[in-house]
């Protein structure tokens, strides 16, 4: 089975289209070589996703005939990642939410829409 479409068929990716351009933009590894999307994967393969601080490991136990339930996904695959590196993602995206701008977020509620429109006259 092609590599984007693995990627996609065991939920690491929502859309295929989304798995084929992590591919396209190197962020996607087989056995620690850059590959691009119509790469094989193979049973015992050890494919590495770039979530940035890190790369994230996942080897492959089988390969699914199309996309499964996330209740499939363990035999399939197994993440292989480091402890330490998981601390390390779970830390920056910490920092991430912490330092995202809190300001007023999607469309305001209707005291908010008041109290603007009392500031405007």
């Amino acid at each position: 089975m092609r590599i984007d479409k693995y990627i996609w068929a065991i939920r690491l990716f929502k859309t295929r289209s989304l798995a084929s351009k992590e591919c396209a933009a190197n962020k996607v590894l087989i056995n620690d070589e850059i590959v691009k999307a119509s790469k094989e994967t193979k049973i015992g393969d050890i494919i590495s996703i770039r979530v940035n601080p890190i790369w994230k490991s996942f080897k492959v136990l089988d390969i699914p005939k199309s996309r499964v339930g996330a209740k499939l996904v363990p035999d399939y695959t197994v993440e292989t990642t480091g402890e330490l590196d998981l601390e390390t993602l779970a830390m920056a995206q910490e920092v991430q939410r912490q330092m995202r701008h809190q300001g007023f977020s999607g469309r305001p509620t209707k005291r908010n829409r008041r109290k603007l429109d009392d500031l405007n006259f």
